[in-house]
């Protein structure tokens, strides 16, 4: 039986959570976390050693664990303090020093014309629908009608029928005692 590989534990950074996962390597920990770049050359991910930190992945191999790097006051604080607000105005300096232009936000307008033409096509065919299911109500009152009348003409039949056979019997009877 073949041995099972030996874990480790390692960590990178995920937004404000530290994502843990144990894993027999670099490379399986990577693929856990979907990553296609290698976070440990970069200086992002690295090998736990605490063991309090490496408990909960051990416990759950293979699985990303995501822990919670701090408080939110401590994540507040720990932001760069001259970073400006949505709201502030840059100074002409700060505009200039910029390596990139601002991307444009994205267009919406695709989006926009899809949700038109889905929201027509579905009340198109609500109406369709009603339509149809009016015609068919329509046709089986129509058919019920039908029904009905020819019921009528068959009853009225059978009983002239009934008196035809009746006055048959009568002659027959006549006719045998004769």
């Amino acid at each position: 039986m073949a041995k099972a590989p030996k874990l480790k534990v390692f960590t990178t950074a995920i937004g404000f959570h530290d994502a843990l996962v144990a894993a027999p390597s670099r490379a399986a920990a990577l693929r856990a976390w979907g990553s296609d770049r290698d976070l440990f050359a970069r200086g992002a991910a690295s090998e736990v050693t605490d063991p309090e930190l490496m408990k909960e992945a051990l416990a759950r191999p293979g699985e990303v664990v995501r822990r919670l790097r701090g408080s939110e006051a401590e994540q507040f604080a720990a932001l760069p303090p001259d970073r400006p607000s949505k709201g502030r105005i840059r100074s002409a300096k700060a505009r200039t020093d910029k390596a990139a232009p601002e991307k444009p936000k994205p267009s919406a307008s695709e989006l926009e014309k899809a949700e038109r033409s889905l929201q027509d096509a579905v009340k198109h065919h609500r109406e369709a629908d009603a339509a149809a299911k009016a015609r068919v109500e329509a046709a089986q009152r129509a058919r019920a009608d039908l029904q009905r009348q020819q019921r009528r003409e068959e009853d009225k039949l059978r009983a002239i029928r009934d008196e035809a056979q009746a006055a048959y019997d009568q002659a027959i009877e006549r006719w045998r005692k004769g």
